[in-house]
C-alpha cells in the first residue's frame, strides 16, 4: 500500500497518482520509436569502430556517463524531482538493471563472433516473448488476442528481414545459445527498468545502471584481448557517436517511454531496431536492401500497430485507455 505524506514532511512523493494527459502517451510512443532508431544505428558504429565489439560497448557506456550524470544532477535540483536512490533495495535493483544490460551486450557481441550475424540478430530479437512471459508470471499482466497476434506478426517480419542469411550449423550452436540468453537478459532489463520508472527519473536510472554496466564491461573487454584505446581522432569520434546517439540518446528515450508504455508492448516496438539497422546500412554502408527485407520491415511495422491496438484499443478522443490508466496509477 502507498502511504500518504505526513503533514510537515518535506519529502516529495516520487510520482503522484493521477490520470496522465493523452499527449504523454503519444510522446512516449514517439520517444520509443526514436529510441529504437537510435539503437538501430549502433551496429553501424560497431562496424565503423577501430576497436573490437567489447571495447566499443565499454566506451559506448563510459563516454555517455558524464553527460548523463550532469543531467541527473540538474534533475535532482528541480522542485518536483523524483526520489533519489537511498535504500539498499533501490541500489540493488538499479544495479540489477545494469547487470542485465551487461549480460545483453556482452553475450550478444560474443554470439556475433560465434554464429552468423543473422542468427544472432534474430535470436536476440525474441526478447518480446520473454518480456511477455515475465510480465505474466511476475506481475500478473494479461494480454489480448490482438496483442498476441501482433507480437507474432512482428516476430515473423523479423524472421523475413534476416531470413535469407539464416544458417543451421551444429558448430555454431554455442553462439546461437548465447544470443538466446542475451534475449533473456534484455527482457530482464526491460522489465526491471519498467518498474524502476515508477520511482526514479530517466537520468537516475541511466546513470546508476550505466555505472554498473561500465564497471562490469571493463574486465570483459580486458579479458577479450581487444585494444582499449582508439588510435585516431576518427576512432574516438565513432565511439563518441555511439555513446551520445545510441546510448545517451536512444537508450534514454526508451527508458523514458517505459514510464508510460507497458513493458511487453515496448519490447515489441523495439523490433524496429533491426528495421532501422537495415535501412541505415543501406543508406550509409551501401548494403543492398532486397524486396524480401523491405517486406519483412513492413510486416514488423504492421505487427507493432496490431500490438498497439491490442493494448490500447481505439480510445475516445480525450480519454485514456483503461490499461494505460490503470498501469500509470498503480505505479504512481
Amino acid at each position: 500500500m502507498r502511504s500518504s505524506p505526513r503533514p510537515g514532511n518535506a519529502e516529495i512523493p516520487a510520482r503522484a497518482p493521477k490520470t496522465p494527459d493523452p499527449r504523454s502517451i503519444r510522446f512516449a510512443l514517439i520517444a520509443l520509436i526514436a529510441g529504437a532508431v537510435a539503437i538501430g544505428a549502433s551496429p553501424i558504429f560497431v562496424r565503423l569502430s577501430e576497436l573490437g565489439p567489447s571495447a566499443t560497448a565499454f566506451w559506448r557506456i563510459a563516454l555517455a556517463l558524464p553527460m548523463l550524470w550532469v543531467w541527473a544532477e540538474v534533475g535532482v535540483r528541480r522542485p518536483r524531482s523524483t526520489s533519489h536512490p537511498s535504500r539498499y533495495v533501490d541500489i540493488l535493483i538499479l544495479a540489477l538493471a545494469g547487470l542485465f544490460f551487461t549480460g545483453d551486450i556482452a553475450l550478444w557481441h560474443w554470439s556475433v563472433v560465434l554464429t552468423s550475424v543473422a542468427n544472432a540478430t534474430l535470436l536476440v530479437n525474441l526478447a518480446p516473448i520473454f518480456v511477455a512471459l515475465g510480465s505474466w508470471l511476475l506481475f500478473g499482466e494479461r494480454f489480448t488476442a490482438t496483442f498476441t497476434v501482433g507480437m507474432m506478426v512482428a516476430l515473423a517480419g523479423s524472421i523475413l528481414l534476416v531470413g535469407r542469411d539464416l544458417a543451421l550449423d551444429t558448430q555454431e550452436l554455442l553462439g546461437d545459445a548465447l544470443a538466446l540468453i542475451a534475449a533473456v537478459f534484455y527482457a530482464g532489463y526491460i522489465l526491471t527498468v519498467s518498474r524502476l520508472r515508477s520511482r526514479f527519473s530517466t537520468a537516475t536510472i541511466m546513470v546508476s545502471s550505466g555505472a554498473v554496466t561500465c564497471v562490469a564491461l571493463l574486465p570483459i573487454t580486458l579479458l577479450s584481448g581487444e585494444d582499449l584505446l582508439a588510435a585516431t581522432a576518427y576512432g574516438w569520434a565513432v565511439l563518441l557517436g555511439v555513446a551520445l546517439i545510441s546510448h545517451a540518446g536512444g537508450q534514454s528515450l526508451i527508458t523514458y517511454a517505459l514510464s508510460y508504455l507497458p513493458a511487453a508492448f515496448s519490447s515489441v516496438g523495439l523490433l524496429l531496431q533491426p528495421v532501422a539497422a537495415a535501412m541505415l546500412a543501406w543508406a550509409i554502408l551501401n548494403e543492398a536492401l532486397n524486396a524480401w527485407q523491405a517486406l519483412g520491415g513492413a510486416i514488423v511495422l504492421s505487427g507493432i500497430v496490431l500490438t498497439h491496438r491490442g493494448v490500447y484499443g481505439r480510445p475516445h478522443k480525450g480519454s485514456w485507455p483503461k490499461e494505460a490508466k490503470k498501469r500509470h496509477e498503480s505505479e504512481g
